[in-house]
């Protein structure tokens, strides 16, 4: 009896060598290729999947799905991790994750599998997604398991059986490209002490060789989506496009960062994420002028660990599905928009507008026309201080 696995294939050197050992082993094999921004699948990764000896290969355009359920929602949690990482990548697999078991489904497959390696990240939110969406298909995990040691090797592999492939000579990095960043690691990132060859920038120009002249971006939200750029409304697929163009002219949007993965050890990671950066920021700051302290210090909680949930491939769970209520909730009032200078590499707001600004400049004001009652500090500042007072006395 035949058995069928739908294969995460990027068309890579891993994923090509992965079609090919899994048929030897009497696998049938359909290649799945999402497109989440990272350009077209090429015409050469699908023939080379079928020369490898997958059985069909489907191909799917995510892009709008990424930003609209994935994107957004991380956007409005204002998901760091660690205080760096915007986490394209990491956002990306369990949206993979769901059309591998949904392809898994459609074509009757026993399993699906992904070429991750043994030591990171995605190997987990892989699994994890899918587990969450159907524990009755296994994972196969063909570079955990095969015996190629090197590169070279799987290289005469493919060779061997008259597979083609082309890689791009001199170039050490692992690279992952989406619509919402691109991830830069190994190759001379790995050791901490050595500052990012300029060979390892891809979309982002150094501070250097940005203009001299800075840019000034005008984003507005509606309910904590992006919805305009520079006073155009613009789909959201777009409007991230346009944006990572212009960020990534003046050199924002790159974080070098020594990170903690799931899996338990350290990795020095690079991360370019020009359109990400500045609508975090932007949005983080509509929020500090529309939410009152109370919600806008505990929502900042939230996104830690909103942040550490989609890292650790946890987004298909009930307690993900919780804190999106509370963050949809907490986004009514972040309607408005907010203007940012992009310069060499520093992205930083300059003004900001809400209908629902919580911001009174009468209640602010220094100057002429002051509304603040300020013969009340005193009896607050007297009640306030009431639980500590003597309390260093009583403690001794």
């Amino acid at each position: 009896m035949s058995r069928t696995v739908v294969l995460a294939y990027s068309g890579g050197l891993d994923t090509s060598v992965c079609v090919r050992w899994l048929a030897d082993r009497g696998w049938q094999v359909v290649a799945f290729m999402a497109d989440v921004g990272q350009g077209e699948p090429a015409a050469d990764a699908i023939r080379r999947a079928k020369i490898a000896g997958a059985v069909d290969v489907v191909v799917r355009d995510l892009r709008k799905e990424f930003a609209t359920d994935y994107i957004v929602p991380a956007l409005k949690a204002h998901a760091v991790y660690e205080g760096k990482y915007l986490l394209a990548t990491a956002l990306s697999r369990p949206l993979i994750a769901k059309h591998l078991v949904e392809v898994a489904h459609a074509k009757r497959a026993q399993a699906i599998a992904h070429g991750c390696t043994g030591k990171g990240n995605d190997q987990v939110r892989f699994e994890v997604s899918a587990r969450a969406l159907d524990a009755t298909l296994q994972v196969l995990a063909p570079v955990r398991e095969w015996e190629f040691k090197s590169r070279e090797e799987e290289l005469r592999y493919l060779k061997a059986r008259r597979i083609p492939i082309a890689l791009k000579s001199g170039s050490l990095y692992s690279i992952d490209e989406n619509l919402w960043g691109v991830s830069i690691e190994a190759g001379a990132l790995e050791d901490p002490w050595t500052p990012p060859p300029a060979d390892s920038y891809r979309w982002l120009k150094t501070p250097e060789e940005a203009p001299a002249k800075g840019a000034i971006v005008t984003v507005e939200f509606q309910k904590g989506v992006p919805v305009a750029l520079n006073g155009r409304r613009m789909a959201l697929v777009a409007l991230i496009k346009r944006l990572c163009k212009i960020a990534s002219e003046h050199g924002v949007g790159r974080t070098d960062m020594i990170e903690s993965r799931v899996v338990g050890i350290k990795s020095r990671e690079v991360y370019e994420a020009p359109a990400a950066t500045v609508l975090t920021e932007a949005h983080a700051e509509l929020e500090r002028m529309t939410l009152d302290r109370e919600l806008l210090h505990f929502k900042q909680a939230v996104g830690l660990k909103y942040a550490e949930l989609i890292y650790d491939g946890l987004w298909f769970t009930p307690l993900k599905e919780a804190l999106d209520a509370f963050i949809e909730r907490a986004q009514q009032r972040v309607t408005g928009a907010v203007r940012l200078k992009l310069y060499k590499g520093h992205c930083q707001v300059v003004s900001r507008r809400s209908p629902h600004a919580l911001y009174q400049k009468t209640l602010a004001t220094y100057a002429e026309g002051d509304a603040f009652d300020r013969t009340a500090a005193a009896g607050f500042i007297k009640l306030f201080a009431l639980p500590y007072e003597n309390s260093l006395k009583r403690s001794r």
